[in-house]
């Protein structure tokens, strides 16, 4: 009898320990950690990982852990959507992804038919929130804001340049570029040229024979830093000294890397920066320690989490629709990137965009800083 009552006790010990394993509160994190766009993953990967970290040590959410489960879309939309339905899976409720507006808008479909709130740190495209979804949220702004931001920016500080407009042919690269374009246009300034490029080639000696035959002074590419930096490098291999200007999707050290000498004098929109926040402060101080720059879409993905946690404390609840309910109630969230509070498509309330230049630093490295 004493063995049978000790086996019962070890049973129902494993069924509490597996009953504590199942309570944990799953963090799902997508996005870009191979491929091209690898920088940004790793920027997201550590936002959520030091959040979750941070929110732990702190006493987790209504009494229960965070852990994180990383899937890697390799900025495919097919492969952000397997990952969206292996999330949906492994029970996944709360999703910090994705990178791309083009693998963020397939993927949000799964998540929205599963009960999972999604929230992006990165995908600025209209349509992610325009579908009038309940689950999607972005800790950034849209390619709406940032497009008429750096149209303005043209109208009045760049008058009487020529302005060539280059596309990647991605939902977000065309997206902004276009943005930016209807703002140029609605202001009287005509582009030179427009002109659309595919990713992931090598060589983009054709557009910029177009570029240096349109007389272009500036180039504004929407599209991310990898073909940017060798669009710039071969401008100046072949003697066109237009800059370039863009948008978020510049905003990597890894520009520099790929652009080399040519990315001083470039321009680009992003948010505030968010490592100059007094919030902010004890963040990058535990990034540092780790030797991590939380540079770019970093604290934008640790705010992502810090949502999650807020909006679930205010309704009482880990429902991911009644957490969903709490953040469109236009309540205000304290972040690492400043105060957040949403509309009901899931946008930001206030818009987020300034212009920063790529310039050399005292050590002579190239950094981007807000103008």
């Amino acid at each position: 009898m004493s063995k049978l009552w000790f086996s019962g006790l070890v049973i129902a010990a494993g069924l509490g320990l597996s009953g504590v394993a199942q309570a944990q509160v799953k963090i799902g994190m997508a996005g870009p950690i191979t491929g091209p766009s690898a920088a940004t993953g790793a920027q997201m990967k550590n936002g959520v990982d030091q959040a979750v970290e941070d929110i732990n040590a702190a006493g987790g959410v209504l009494g229960q852990k965070l852990s994180v489960i990383v899937g890697d879309d390799v900025s495919d939309p097919k492969q952000g959507v397997s990952i969206a339905n292996k999330f949906v899976g492994d029970g996944v409720k709360f999703v910090v992804g994705n990178f791309n507006s083009g693998v963020s808008i397939p993927s949000s479909e799964v998540y929205n038919e599963n009960g999972v709130v999604q929230i992006t740190p990165a995908s600025t495209n209209p349509i992610f929130t325009e579908r009038k979804l309940w689950n999607v949220f972005r800790t950034c702004g849209r390619d709406d804001q940032q497009g008429e931001v750096a149209a303005n920016f043209i109208v009045s500080k760049l008058a009487g340049k020529k302005i060539a407009i280059v596309h990647d042919k991605t939902t977000y690269g065309k997206g902004l570029a276009d943005e930016t374009k209807k703002g140029m246009n609605a202001k009287g300034v005509t582009e030179v040229l427009y002109e659309g490029v595919n990713t992931g080639e090598k060589d983009y000696s054709a557009i910029v024979s177009k570029i240096k035959q349109s007389g272009a002074d500036i180039v504004y590419f929407g599209g991310l830093y990898t073909e940017g930096g060798l669009i710039v490098r071969q401008m100046r291999d072949q003697g066109v000294k237009a800059l370039m200007m863009g948008g978020d999707g510049l905003a990597a050290a890894e520009f520099a890397s790929v652009g080399g000498p040519g990315v001083e004098g470039a321009l680009m929109t992003f948010g505030p920066d968010p490592t100059r926040r007094p919030q902010a402060a004890a963040v990058v101080k535990a990034f540092e320690a780790k030797k991590i720059n939380p540079e770019s879409y970093t604290l934008y993905s640790y705010a992502a989490v810090q949502l999650i946690k807020q909006a679930a404390e205010q309704a009482k609840s880990l429902d991911p629709k009644k957490v969903a309910e709490v953040l469109h109630s236009g309540a205000s969230f304290d972040t690492v990137i400043g105060p957040l509070s949403y509309n009901a498509k899931g946008d930001r309330t206030d818009a987020d965009y300034v212009v920063y230049v790529w310039k050399k630093a005292a050590d002579g490295k190239l950094i981007y800083e807000q103008m």
